[in-house]
């Protein structure tokens, strides 16, 4: 048996593999530098190997197969970051996994946008430099009623605009039962910290009154928000103000209000079974100033954060610097653009909008799907919309005898494409309404890896 000493001799230089005729075909793959660097840290890695005494074969320090294993070493290294996954998880809007699907038509928008130039900022029929959302913003005007519109890139952004641009340094009434924390840790107060404006905090956690928001009024009084609860619910002895009356006590005393929404619904909901969320229209037409929302949850559009309200809120928050910092780039606008074009000019939203054709999908029993056995299971929606809502499903438990729950969820975490599902009373489980084609449940592994 070689000693490690022996072995250690053997290591072949980086210089020696670099010039090895089968190390050719590598080189016309990859760039050079990214060749040397990673057959000197697969060098490294079996240099380690030999050095911790668990031993390795003399064949696998010849030059063919360490070029072998550089080969499956750069492959790996190459494939991107962001990886396509079958969501089977049971829920619909993942926000660990994208959210919501593009539409096929935002899919191709933002193709078209991205291979080409586009009139970004250029006005066609003026010869001259033009606004970026002027499309996006005229459809958010028909949609929502609204005087004006403008877009960032997420809906804290929208908030964090809002408030900036309308009560920085100045105090912002907010129901105590509102200060939600929303994914990631973000808070309200937080988000308001940044933007300059003060909190001041009214009523209790279950209970605001009419009366809480008046009182707390004064000549420092910049902002009435009034933010929707998308992502929990507050039952039993409770009360709310209704934007309509937080409406009234803002013209009264002249103190703007603002409505964040959350998720934001242009349709109503309850057409496709759900409970009714609030319209972005309905809340416009009751006479808030701002009305903010998500263009990536139940509108089903790309991660945007959408400002409906007033024109001369909308143009103080165009002339913020900020805007600039928090603004959309053309790939955004283009699917943004294509999915607000579907809700105004499509004959059947259904066909066209894959999230609401998710949440409308009758469950069903699939055939094709190899499985062990089958359960009824109701799933969420998913990203803070309707939290206490579960829509009917069909699941399929996945389980084997000889594997843990963890093990087989790891298994196929490893198939191509990735599949998803969860964990539920020790048994792995897949989602059919979150997962849409029941034949992508089927992960493509080697067959020793299979684990039904």
């Amino acid at each position: 048996m070689k000693t490690e000493t022996n072995l250690l001799r053997e290591l072949p230089s980086v210089d020696r593999v670099m010039t090895h005729p089968a190390a050719a075909p590598l080189l016309e793959r990859f760039s050079r530098p990214f060749v040397t660097e990673t057959l000197r840290d697969l060098i490294d890695e079996l240099r380690q190997v030999i050095r911790s005494g668990h031993g390795l074969p003399p064949d696998r320090l010849q030059d063919e197969s360490i070029i072998t294993d550089l080969e499956k070493k750069l492959v790996r290294a190459a494939r991107p970051g962001l990886v396509r996954v079958v969501n089977a998880s049971g829920t619909i809007l993942h926000t660990n996994l994208g959210r919501a699907l593009l539409s096929e038509a935002a899919a191709e928008a933002v193709g078209l946008v991205a291979r080409h130039p586009v009139n970004l900022e250029f006005d066609l029929h003026r010869g001259k430099r033009g606004q970026r959302e002027a499309g996006v913003e005229s459809l958010l005007r028909e949609l929502t009623g609204a005087e004006a519109a403008a877009v960032v890139n997420n809906n804290a952004a929208a908030v964090l605009l809002g408030l900036n641009s309308m009560a920085e340094g100045k105090q912002v009434v907010v129901s105590r039962g509102e200060l939600i924390e929303i994914g990631g840790s973000f808070r309200i107060p937080e988000v308001m910290a940044k933007s300059g404006a003060l909190l001041r905090e009214v009523g209790t956690t279950n209970r605001t009154h009419p009366r809480d928001y008046a009182d707390a009024i004064d000549e420092n009084t910049g902002l009435l928000l009034k933010v929707h609860t998308s992502n929990y619910r507050v039952v039993g002895f409770s009360a709310e103000v209704e934007l309509k009356e937080l409406v009234a006590i803002g013209r009264e005393r002249g103190v703007p209000v603002m409505e964040d929404l959350g998720s934001g619904a242009l349709v109503d909901l309850a057409t496709l079974g759900l409970p009714r969320e609030p319209l972005v229209a309905e809340r416009v037409a009751m006479g808030a100033d701002v009305v903010t929302f998500s263009g990536d949850k139940i509108l089903g559009g790309p991660q945007a954060g959408l400002v409906a309200g007033g024109k001369c809120w909308i143009e103080r928050m165009n002339q913020n610097p900020l805007k600039r910092a928090l603004r959309c780039d053309k790939l955004t606008l283009a699917a943004l653009e294509a999915t607000l074009r579907s809700y105004v000019q499509s004959p059947d939203l259904l066909r066209e909008i894959p999230t609401l054709r998710a949440f409308s999908r009758p469950p069903r029993r699939d055939r094709g799907v190899r499985q062990e056995s089958a359960a009824a299971a109701a799933r969420t929606i998913g990203s803070g919309a309707l939290p206490t809502e579960e829509i009917p499903s069909k699941g399929i438990a996945v389980h084997t005898g000889k594997m843990s729950a963890d093990e087989v969820a790891q298994v196929f975490r490893r198939a191509d494409p990735p599949v998803i599902g969860r964990i539920k009373s020790d048994r792995f489980m897949l989602d059919l309404r979150s997962a849409g084609d029941p034949g992508s449940l089927v992960p493509n592994l080697p067959d020793r890896q299979r684990p039904l």
